[in-house]
């Protein structure tokens, strides 16, 4: 019984920015305004791509994807990192963290895989123009969403069941803004080695397949361009490339620095994330959300004429 009593938890502390209480009304104002710009920015993305009918191609069906997994994968943290900030209730119950963790990992291992898929269209269509209709067919495009999705849910939920199963020694103070998931194993006393071997498959699958993935597509997409006679076709294939590689960049560049730091970079014995690591994973989950629909919109023409249309509609009387 003193067991059970001593590895079952009801609830976590998420630490955030406790130690510096003198930016945390900055902090909380900031990111309340960074989450209006997400709801709104993605929101009004969705709605143009669905709602005009020059946007009913696959890439605009992939950024639909890609703006609705922004707006959940920022709603499953942020609104408690707010509440967190402004109370100081700070605890999280041990269901509601695992939630968190669940979705969070999930939007990320879905993006991922939408981003790979992204790539390969644009080389379809960009190096073979005259097949793109029928390599990128409508069953085609929809069964590579489902399969991110599916998948992505499918990890998430192997890799929250086994943090979740650990026990923590009621240890349950996570340095951290969020249920991330290598903050709360941290907690665990026990053995986490099938964590970390499940974790390297997962990293494998949703982190270097995708990524040689965009390589290689990108590698074949200059290619062709630099093939090209004509200036003004060259212009307007790095176009229709430029923002999806940023988004790609700024993703990618994130993830690689959180969790492909050497270990030595952590000092000998400290159990708990650096200021630095915590803001650099805010970075990740909820600058890039924002400035994704930014990166997409402010470069493409057909999605300012669809914003500026839906802006401009009357509402019927």
């Amino acid at each position: 019984m003193d067991k059970i009593n001593q590895t079952f938890l009801l609830e976590f502390l998420l630490l955030g920015l406790s130690g510096y209480p003198k930016i945390e009304i900055a902090y909380y104002v900031l990111i309340l305004i960074m989450y209006l710009v997400i709801l709104i920015g993605n929101s009004v993305l969705i709605i143009a791509s669905i709602s005009d009918s020059h946007l009913h191609t696959l890439m605009y069906f992939f950024l639909g994807n890609l703006s609705f997994l922004d707006i959940c994968y920022t709603s499953s943290s942020v609104p408690s990192t707010l509440v967190s900030l402004i109370s100081k209730k700070r605890n999280i119950s041990f269901s509601g963290c695992a939630v968190q963790m669940f979705l969070g990992f999930a939007m990320g291992s879905t993006e991922c895989l939408l981003l790979g898929m992204m790539a390969f269209d644009r080389y379809v269509a960009i190096c073979n123009p005259l097949r793109y209709p029928v390599i990128m067919s409508k069953v085609v495009y929809v069964l590579m969403a489902s399969v991110s999705w599916l998948s992505g849910g499918i990890n998430s939920i192997v890799q929250t069941s086994l943090a979740m199963r650990l026990p923590f020694c009621k240890n349950n103070v996570i340095n951290h803004f969020t249920c991330e998931i290598l903050a709360v194993l941290k907690l665990a006393c026990a053995d986490i080695s099938l964590n970390i071997i499940t974790m390297t498959i997962s990293n494998v699958a949703f982190l270097v397949l995708p990524l040689l993935i965009i390589f290689f597509s990108y590698m074949f997409i200059l290619y062709t361009i630099l093939r090209m006679n004509s200036a003004t076709g060259r212009r307007k294939a790095f176009s229709t490339c430029s923002a999806h590689l940023a988004v790609v960049i700024i993703f990618y560049g994130t993830i690689l620095f959180m969790y492909a730091k050497p270990k030595s970079q952590e000092l000998p014995g400290e159990n708990n994330l650096q200021t630095s690591d915590k803001l650099i994973s805010l970075f990740y989950g909820v600058v890039t959300p924002m400035i994704n629909p930014m990166i997409y919109s402010l470069r493409n023409k057909d999605v300012k004429a669809a914003v500026k249309y839906l802006l401009n509609q009357k509402p019927i009387q």
